[in-house]
């Protein structure tokens, strides 16, 4: 047996409201659309990951979700554009990569990180 897939399922009264942050800021896809249900994602294939952390690093909160992207500087103007507040950094970390957290529509904190 080997797992294909981990999907990052949150509770939201108005899952519709996910599109701006997850869509038209981040550039995922909206893959499944059901009404109760959207999912968004990417077509290229991804790791399959799951963390479980004391805390989120250098003293944070630990992050609802962590999104890696190829171009941080791209995302974080994005984010401000839709007018999310940045709640940390950007920040270079010790551990080597360059990241901020946001929170998306339903309160959620994302990571978005790069790594260097």
């Amino acid at each position: 047996m080997q797992v294909k897939r981990i999907v990052a399922n949150f509770e939201a009264t108005d899952p519709s409201r996910a599109r701006t942050f997850y869509q038209d800021v981040l550039g995922l896809e909206l893959l499944m659309d059901h009404g109760w249900i959207q999912t968004f994602g990417s077509p290229a294939e991804m790791t399959v990951q799951v963390s479980f952390a004391a805390e989120g690093g250098s003293g944070t909160p630990v992050p609802d979700l962590s999104i890696e992207v190829d171009d941080l500087n791209a995302a974080l103007q994005g984010v401000k554009a839709a007018g999310f507040s940045i709640e940390y950094g950007p920040t270079d970390e010790p551990w080597g990569v360059r990241r901020f957290f946001v929170r998306d529509p339903f309160g959620r904190l994302v990571n978005i990180l790069a790594h260097a």
